[in-house]
């Protein structure tokens, strides 16, 4: 199954709302850290709800937001939430504007960015990196469409380290890149974008039983489910662009 369809249908059975929810426990501390500057533009990979942008657009005021989804459904769903979230949004085809910032919500693929050269200040992507089909080729396409200066926040929970994301890959249909750190940090470096920082962002928000309580339904041990989200959580690599 394609990225298309796999998330199409995610979208059409209310998936994309339950996402953001998880991913919004790390999000939010990810989004925070970004130096973005009020007006600017921030391309968000992967937007799914295009929660981040609405995000960015409220607390930074970013003046133009660009999502791009491989899925049509997606990119919809979007547009929906975003003219649900200010009654004054206009969003007529794929752009318009919402208060004072332009949110634009695009299908399109990872490799083939469909921007110009130097034309974005910021680059963000939460748990969709590794559903690109050729993620080298993504990131020389992040390189290109940056300016001089910018960011790209790329954050994942699936990666080697986090032994316990491993089995995520029997649960969707869609193949998906498992690199470690050094294997991020080479990748961006290979791309053109400088390594500013690489750490993990723990994610606090899940709670976590007493010892007596397991093995529960998902976990053996309260330390198994201790190290997945507090200190694995979610591995944040941050490149800029030369």
């Amino acid at each position: 199954m394609s990225v298309r369809e796999e998330f199409d249908a995610w979208a059409a059975d209310g998936r994309d709302r339950g996402m953001e929810e998880r991913h919004w426990h790390t999000a939010k501390h990810v989004l925070a850290r970004m130096p973005v500057e009020p007006g600017e533009t921030v391309l968000d990979l992967g937007t799914g709800s295009g929660y981040a942008l609405r995000a960015l657009a409220d607390t930074k005021g970013i003046g133009r937001g660009y999502g791009l989804d491989g899925s049509p459904e997606m990119a919809r769903n979007a547009r929906e939430y975003s003219r649900e979230a200010d009654p004054a949004t206009d969003l007529g085809g794929e752009t318009g504007a919402a208060s004072a910032t332009d949110f634009g919500f695009v299908v399109g693929d990872f490799g083939h960015l469909p921007f110009a050269d130097d034309s974005v200040d910021h680059a963000f992507t939460m748990e969709a990196f590794y559903y690109s089909a050729d993620p080298h080729e993504t990131l020389r396409e992040v390189a290109r469409v940056l300016r001089p200066g910018g960011t790209f926040h790329c954050a994942v929970n699936y990666y080697e380290e986090n032994v316990h994301s491993h089995a995520w890959q029997g649960n969707i249909s869609v193949e998906m890149t498992r690199w470690d750190a050094e294997q991020y940090r080479e990748a961006f470096r290979e791309a053109g974008l400088a390594i500013a920082t690489q750490d993990n962002v723990p994610d606090r928000e899940v709670e976590i039983p007493p010892a007596g309580e397991f093995p529960t339904e998902n976990w053996e041990s309260r330390e198994a489910m201790v190290e997945r989200y507090r200190t694995y959580g979610t591995l944040l690599t941050v490149g800029v662009a030369r």
